[in-house]
């Protein structure tokens, strides 16, 4: 039995979900026939109550076309020095929209309204026009780390003062509701756009939906094809994607009790030096200089268990619907054995 903690990404479908998959009612996409991605795309947009949606193969994708569709090439979008979209996303933003990045160094992934507020340019010919503030929810490299709805609000004040467009990387932004216990339909009504992952703590096997406007969503449909993301009867993957929202949201909170349990242990170990807060299901951490990372992931291995590397001597352990109790006491016993 291999215990894969490198991400929530590499949940693979239940037997309840497999089923659902292949019971799904399919057609072509590309003609917009398919009643099953119809469906997904209506049901996530009402859990945030925005107009409609737009499945894709990846949250790369619906990240790369909210920006596509919120800009122009020449134009500037302000982000967290740690975003996903500025680290993880192949160069993106420049390569298929021509816009560059400003960073913001948040809170471990997180901003304020007043630092966006101090990141706009003043209206000069010489300068690039700021249309874009896009924040990650949860924050991947800032270890899990969410937003509160009321500072969300408050960027989403300042964005409409100034004009500019405001996305959500909600990636994750079931994990953070988990915790918070908030509405999502007022992310709905701060945000312009929302992209929300359907394969990682949801446990499906591919697919991202974002959500914006009919306008919004009718431009980024044309967007979607010109990057390649056109898919046929695709409805089978979408299936997967509504039995996780109707099945795995609630249970996102066990994922956020193991982690904190396995972060509990780490902290106690002499070999840790630092630690992310473990809000969430992310936990990373940086071993002291005396235990170099090949030799603690090497110890880790003689007990099936895999972790990801984050820098220098800095790891990272994601729990997920693939993670039992069972799984955690191996994890829990192999890291008391490390020394």
């Amino acid at each position: 039995m291999q215990i894969d903690l490198r991400s929530d990404t590499v949940t693979r479908p239940t037997p309840g979900m497999l089923k659902y998959m292949f019971n799904a009612k399919v057609g072509d996409d590309v003609f917009n026939e398919d009643p099953t991605i119809k469906e997904l795309e209506k049901k996530a947009a009402a859990i945030f109550g925005k107009e409609t949606g737009l499945y894709c193969p990846s949250g790369t994708m619906t990240n790369q076309i909210a920006i596509k569709v919120h800009t122009q090439p020449g134009d500037e979008l302000l982000c967290d020095v740690t975003a996903h979209v500025y680290n993880y996303e192949g160069g993106g933003i420049s390569f298929n929209s021509g816009v560059q990045a400003k960073l913001i160094q948040g809170d471990n992934g997180r901003f304020t309204a007043k630092q966006v507020e101090q990141g706009l340019h003043p209206d000069a010919d010489w300068l690039p026009r700021t249309s874009l503030v896009t924040i990650e929810n949860t924050s991947n490299r800032g270890g899990g780390t969410y937003y509160q709805i009321k500072n969300v609000k408050e960027i989403a004040q300042v964005c409409k003062k100034n004009k500019l467009n405001f996305h959500l990387d909600g990636a994750r932004i079931f994990n953070a509701l988990a915790e918070t216990r908030e509405s999502p339909k007022e992310y709905g009504k701060a945000c312009d756009s929302i992209s929300i992952c359907l394969s990682k703590g949801l446990g499906a096997p591919v697919g991202s939906v974002l959500l914006g406007s009919a306008e919004f969503i009718y431009k980024a449909r044309r967007v979607r094809k010109l990057f390649g993301g056109g898919m046929r009867q695709a409805g089978y993957l979408a299936a997967a994607g509504i039995y996780a929202l109707d099945n795995n949201i609630k249970r996102l909170i066990e994922d956020h009790q193991r982690a904190k349990h396995i972060a509990e242990i780490l902290m106690g170990k002499s070999y840790v030096s630092n630690m992310l807060p473990v809000e969430t299901n992310i936990i990373i951490f940086s071993l002291d200089k005396f235990m170099p990372a090949e030799k603690f992931t090497n110890a880790l291995k003689k007990d099936n268990i895999i972790v990801s590397m984050m820098g220098s001597n800095a790891l990272r352990m994601v729990t997920h619907l693939d993670f039992d109790d069972k799984m955690l006491k191996i994890v829990e016993n192999a890291l008391k054995k490390i020394k």
